[in-house]
């Protein structure tokens, strides 16, 4: 299955979309959130950074504590 994520910054603790970075990567069908994690931050080259979980529905959202940047992954629509 295909997922994307998105980076963009944040303003006033929500996401801003004044820049954002996209990425594509797949993952089986039954992937643990981890696992989407993971190969989405590798996706962006972001691996290093640490990150705060949530879960909003069927969209996961990576907070980055002391930085102004947001993360979301979703399951792409093809």
């Amino acid at each position: 299955m295909k997922f994307q994520i998105e980076l963009t910054d944040t303003f006033g603790g929500g996401a801003n979309y004044l820049w954002v970075r996209r990425a594509e990567f797949e993952a089986p069908e039954d992937a643990s959130d981890r696992l989407l994690v993971r190969r989405g931050k590798r996706a962006l080259g972001i691996s290093d950074q640490r990150h705060k979980t949530e879960q909003w529905g069927e969209t996961i959202a990576l907070q980055f504590p002391g930085q102004c940047i947001v993360a979301f992954i979703d399951y792409c629509i093809d």
